[in-house]
């Protein structure tokens, strides 16, 4: 098995609190589906894989998405539980762990991934906090692949399988934020 790590942006969501795709959000510059793929990129993340759901037509049109790989959930609607799962089995067979990125998460940096990737392993369960707070990116080694998909389901994503398997916590306040974007008046100025 190779050290490979991949990227998974969970970018299926309507964004119902948000008013829109939060894929579809432009934030300095850049669509936040298109800055968490670049995020993911710039931290030596091979492959990416971003999954679409909601407004995936839209996505494709308007996002420059080079050099990943785009995958549609057709479950979307039933939470980022299904994204999860559907980006998971996107990956390749050599990966040793994959990266985890929700799209409404603008302030996690390439750095905060590179700390997080650091830790890989096919056994590693590792997770950024933010002033103790846990948040993303989360690391999950390929040996936990199967179980944390067996769990997702709606929009716990990994939550549950991290309850009764307890990640490595790595702070990342020094190098990002974990700030969620819900509504618009969440966005960073």
């Amino acid at each position: 098995m190779s050290d490979r790590v991949g990227g998974i942006v969970l970018a299926a969501g309507a964004g119902r609190r948000y008013g829109m795709a939060k894929a579809l959000v432009s934030y300095q510059g850049q669509l936040f589906v298109e800055r968490a793929a670049r995020v993911l990129v710039d931290a030596g993340c091979s492959p990416v894989v971003v999954v679409l759901g909601a407004s995936a037509d839209e996505v494709r049109a308007r996002a420059d998405l080079t050099g990943v790989s785009i995958v549609d959930n057709p479950e979307w609607a039933t939470g980022m539980g299904s994204s999860l799962r559907a980006g998971l089995a996107a990956l390749r067979n050599d990966e040793v762990a994959a990266v985890i990125l929700p799209v409404d998460t603008p302030g996690v940096t390439d750095a905060a991934v590179r700390r997080i990737t650091a830790m890989a392993a096919a056994d590693a369960l590792v997770r950024a906090t933010y002033a103790g707070v846990p948040g993303h990116p989360v690391l999950l080694g390929r040996a936990h692949w199967a179980g944390v998909s067996e769990l997702a389901a709606g929009d716990a994503g990994a939550r549950p399988y991290l309850r009764s398997h307890p990640p490595v916590d790595v702070p990342c306040e020094d190098v990002a934020s974990g700030a969620d974007v819900d509504r618009p008046e969440d966005l960073p100025a």
